[in-house]
C-alpha cells in the first residue's frame, strides 16, 4: 500500500505537476465565503504557468458558477477552463435535440434550488408540475436545507412509478449550506432508484466530465495531471479513475472526520496526497 504524502499547502504540487482539475465546493469556498487562502492560490497556479480547469459536481451551467466565483472575489482568469456536470448534461440534452433523439416539448420535471432554471434554458423542455405527468426527470440540485426526504418522496414517486427516466446532474450526496451539511441532489437520486425509477448519473466520479475537462486541456499526459477536491468519493475516485494524481483537501465535507482510512477503505480510493486546505505554499 502506498503511503499518501502529507502536504502543508499546494505549492509542492505545481512543482510536479502542470495541470491542475481542482474542486470548487469545499476546496475553494463553502458556498458563502472562499476559503482562506484559496482566491490567492488560484492566482498563484496562474502566475506559474499551470493550466487549470475547474470541475464540477454544479447542476448549474458553466458560466452562471464563474460569476459566482468573481462575486466571492477570485480573479478574472485565474483559472483556464470550468467545466461543471450541468455544462456536460445540457450540451448532451442539446446534441440529442439536434439529431432527432429528443422530442421537442417535452414535459421535464426539474428539480433545481432557488427555482433555478439555468439547466434546461435554450432546450427543447416543457416544465412539469409534478411527478404525475413528466416525461422526463431532471434533478439539478437539492434544497435539503428547506425539505426533507419525504417532501421529494411525494414529488418524485409517481414519475418513478412510471419509469420515467431521470438525470442528475450532481451526484454530491451531502452538499455545504449556511446551517451545515445537508443531502445533496445525488442522495435524490438514490431516493428515485428506492421508489423503482432508473437514473443516469453526469458528473463525478464518472469518466464524461473528466475526459471533458482534460479536453479542454488538450489532453495532456495523464502523470502532468492532478486531481484536488474534497470528495474521496466523486474527486479521488474519480481521478484514480482516469488515471491521473489525486490530492484530498481538507477543508470541505470531511473536516473534523477521525478516520480517514476508514473513508478510503470503504471506497477503495486513496489519494496520493492530503492538504488541509488550498493554499500556497
Amino acid at each position: 500500500m502506498t503511503a499518501v504524502q502529507h502536504l502543508d499547502g499546494i505549492g509542492a504540487l505545481a512543482e510536479r505537476y502542470q495541470v491542475f482539475l481542482v474542486d470548487q465546493f469545499g476546496v475553494l469556498h463553502d458556498g458563502i465565503n472562499p476559503y482562506s487562502g484559496a482566491v490567492e492560490a488560484l492566482s498563484a497556479l496562474k502566475r506559474a504557468g499551470k493550466t487549470t480547469v475547474l470541475i464540477s459536481n454544479s447542476g448549474k451551467r458553466a458560466e452562471p458558477n464563474e460569476r459566482r466565483l468573481l462575486k466571492l472575489g477570485f480573479e478574472p482568469g485565474s483559472w483556464d477552463h470550468f467545466v461543471s456536470s450541468g455544462e456536460v448534461a445540457w450540451r448532451s440534452f442539446h446534441e440529442m435535440a439536434a439529431s432527432g433523439a429528443l422530442r421537442s416539448e417535452t414535459k421535464c420535471l426539474l428539480i433545481s434550488r432557488d427555482n433555478d432554471r439555468s439547466a434546461v434554458d435554450g432546450l427543447p423542455f416543457v416544465l412539469a408540475k409534478d411527478g404525475s405527468d413528466a416525461e422526463l426527470v431532471l434533478i439539478s440540485a437539492s434544497e435539503g436545507d428547506r425539505y426533507d426526504l419525504d417532501h421529494y418522496r411525494r414529488l418524485l414517486g409517481p414519475a418513478a412509478a412510471r419509469q420515467v427516466p431521470c438525470f442528475c446532474t450532481n451526484p454530491d450526496k451531502i452538499m455545504l449550506t449556511a446551517v451545515g451539511p445537508r443531502f445533496g441532489a445525488g442522495r435524490l437520486a438514490d431516493l428515485y432508484e428506492s421508489l423503482g425509477g432508473s437514473v443516469t448519473r453526469i458528473g463525478k466520479p464518472y469518466p464524461q466530465i473528466f475526459e471533458a475537462a482534460l479536453a479542454l486541456a488538450d489532453n495532456p499526459d495523464r502523470d502532468s495531471v492532478v486531481c484536488v477536491g474534497d470528495s474521496v468519493e466523486h474527486d479521488i475516485a474519480g481521478g484514480i479513475g482516469v488515471s491521473v494524481a489525486t490530492t484530498l483537501v481538507l477543508s470541505g465535507i470531511l473536516a473534523d472526520t477521525p478516520d480517514l482510512e476508514d473513508v478510503f477503505a470503504s471506497l477503495n480510493a486513496r489519494p496520493d496526497y492530503i492538504a488541509e486546505s488550498f493554499r500556497f505554499p
